[in-house]
């Protein structure tokens, strides 16, 4: 029977939904975490009896003809990129970004990064880096024997040195910004690479045409809302058990065949 078949796509299909979902809730505070979205496409349909066939010798036409359909399956996990919430930390190093654009940070590898998550520290060399030790760029460094930082919207950052009565201008963070921000690759420790879906980065300082904002002390939070993923979550798990039901009244179908006497 195609039922048992088509069903089990349903199933398939609603358990990689509850995974998504399971992920969303599980990065509920997690810096910078822009929920995921599964996204489902019908399978191909099997003609029984072709629409627009000619349906007698004198050409008439079949108005609707039969299609089967076999089934689902997952067509994308796509990522929402709406913008967080700004949480204050009262953490001179950490950074938000307010509209469009990311962080571009340096692997060990060389590569370059992308992140929405600036919650930054600093090395032992007082450069500016990531939580794992990643070279924020364009690599700034704060002097010895600063007392202050701060970070205005544009990007520039400025340090205030012990006994100096004037603050030292350190440099300015640039951002990058995507044709298609979806189609970056996540690589986890909220981390992004540049791929052929993505487009190739543009880079700007913030505020420029474009790009967003710079927000000092503050963090941006996950955009997940609990109330809709819990909510997505109770719809998938019904979906999945009136997949179940299906496979199972199938099965009671075939049994009352293997049944019959002649």
């Amino acid at each position: 029977m195609r039922s048992l078949s088509t069903a089990a796509t349903g199933m398939h299909a609603q358990q990689t939904n509850v995974e998504v979902i399971s992920n969303n809730i599980a990065n509920l505070n997690t810096t910078g975490y822009k929920r995921q979205r599964a996204e489902f496409q019908d399978l191909l349909y099997q003609d029984q009896r072709r629409v627009g066939s000619a349906s007698s010798a004198q050409n008439t036409i079949v108005p609707t003809g039969i299609q089967m359909g076999v089934g689902v399956r997952t067509a994308s996990v796509y990522r929402i990129n709406e913008q967080g919430n700004l949480a204050l930390t009262n953490n001179n190093l950490d950074l938000a970004i307010n509209g469009r654009g990311y962080f571009q940070i340096t692997l060990p590898n060389g590569q370059t990064a992308y992140t929405r998550a600036g919650s930054f520290n600093l090395s032992p060399q007082g450069q500016i880096v990531t939580q794992d030790g990643y070279t924020v760029l364009p690599g700034l460094t704060i002097p010895a024997n600063t007392i202050n930082v701060s970070i205005n919207t544009s990007g520039q950052v400025s340090a205030q040195i012990d006994g100096q009565v004037a603050s030292q201008l350190v440099g300015q963070f640039e951002l990058a910004t995507f044709p298609n921000e979806a189609g970056l690759q996540g690589i986890g420790n909220n981390l992004y690479l540049e791929t052929p879906a993505s487009g190739n980065a543009t880079t700007g300082v913030p505020e420029s045409t474009g790009f967003g904002k710079t927000v000092q002390s503050f963090l941006e939070v996950s955009n997940v809302n609990p109330v809709s993923e819990i909510t997505s979550l109770i719809t998938a798990q019904r979906a999945y058990e009136m997949n179940s039901k299906v496979i199972t009244t199938s099965d009671e179908m075939l049994l009352a065949v293997t049944q019959l006497r002649s």
